[in-house]
């Protein structure tokens, strides 16, 4: 398996910024504001455009060897509102990863405030999908994911990062 020629040779952005998208109207739910269910989804998209981009891991590679991203546990977190129309980013950080696994970061910020109006922390396995069992990334790809590591190391790390869910309770 040799890398795709459009992989990802340089330094890489910190954190890695995917292009902004509209919020369209049938992602609006009876609340008015955009439904929990693609707050997902364009978490779920951003990754998608991230491993094909950066790591070249992406949709064309699992097509041709097979072996993919699966997401074993996801955290997410509702911070503010976003309305049709509005325009966000996504933001997403690497913050650990070994020779099957990547825990990552993703930041869904206002594009025309700059405010976080949610985050996604998700860990993801590699696994063959012949076998469905997990597998080592490529030999390319680890180096890759290594160097992005490196990158992304000195990142401050958003407070929603390893939060546990309940209900806080004072006193």
């Amino acid at each position: 398996m040799t890398p795709p020629e459009d992989g990802h040779d340089g330094p890489y952005d910190a954190p890695i910024r995917i292009a902004p998208r509209a919020v369209p109207a049938e992602w609006i739910d009876y609340n008015g504001h955009m439904n929990v269910a693609y707050y997902t989804m364009a978490f779920d998209q951003s990754l998608d455009v991230f491993l094909e981009r950066e790591l070249g891991i992406g949709e064309r590679f699992v097509a041709s060897e097979r072996l993919g991203p699966y997401a074993l546990q996801a955290h997410l977190s509702y911070l503010g509102e976003l309305l049709e129309g509005q325009s966000f980013t996504i933001e997403i950080q690497l913050v650990d990863a070994d020779a099957k696994r990547m825990h990552v970061m993703l930041v869904m910020r206002n594009s025309k405030t700059g405010e976080i109006a949610a985050t996604c922390e998700e860990m993801l396995m590699n696994v063959d999908l012949k076998t469905r069992k997990s597998a080592p990334y490529t030999d390319w790809a680890q180096t890759r994911i290594q160097r992005l590591l490196h990158d992304h190391a000195d990142l401050e790390r958003p407070v929603q990062m390893g939060q546990a869910i309940g209900i806080r309770r004072k006193g």
